[in-house]
């Protein structure tokens, strides 16, 4: 017990020292204002017309994900990456799909059960009754989840392009870093961990 605790008390203690170095040094300045500069309008324009790119990418993720909810793919196309548009379709045609052809099987042996209760001839004289009763419950069943698979498909497009357009927000060059750093302990000689995160 008082190993682990002094463990603990030396790594919160390697962590503070870590903490206390000067990095302002290597720190590169802030590229973005303090205060945002008017924007100045061309004297042929009124100023309420002109809009700075910084509030078009303020709009970009809710307009990103009303284009996917008006048409699937649209904000994909919006955010510029043609490649998910094909992989959109395919996850909500595949879900649309086997909707179809569950409710199709679903149909037939439902038609087969109805013909034989009202004594006609059905298309599966070889099954019984609760055969078709459990094969109409099967197909319900994978309809049902096909068709909550196809909504979901739709929400994760939406989602996709609203979450992309915020991404392309986000300052993601290589001067970020989080990494881990071994300390050492000099005056117990116990190994210490701490966390560097530049930005």
């Amino acid at each position: 017990m008082g190993k682990t605790y002094g463990l603990f008390v030396g790594l919160i203690f390697a962590l503070h020292l870590y903490a206390q170095t000067d990095t302002t040094s290597t720190r590169r300045p802030d590229t973005l204002p303090a205060r945002m500069p008017a924007a100045s309008a061309p004297a042929s324009k009124p100023a309420d017309s002109s809009r700075t790119s910084y509030e078009k990418l303020i709009n970009a993720p809710a307009r990103a994900a009303f284009y996917s909810a008006v048409l699937p793919g649209l904000g994909q196309a919006y955010n510029r990456q043609y490649w998910k548009i094909p992989l959109v379709y395919a996850a909500i045609g595949t879900a649309v799909y086997f909707y179809r052809q569950n409710q199709l099987q679903y149909f037939t042996y439902r038609r087969a059960y109805q013909n034989r209760l009202l004594g006609r001839p059905d298309d599966f004289p070889q099954y019984s009754d609760d055969v078709l009763l459990q094969a109409q419950a099967y197909y319900r069943r994978n309809r049902d989840i096909s068709l909550m698979a196809a909504v979901g498909m739709y929400l994760l497009n939406i989602m996709d392009a609203n979450v992309s357009a915020h991404l392309r927000q986000w300052n993601v060059n290589d001067n970020l870093s989080f990494r881990p750093v071994l300390l050492g302990d000099t005056r117990r000689m116990m190994p210490g961990l701490g966390l560097t995160l530049r930005f």
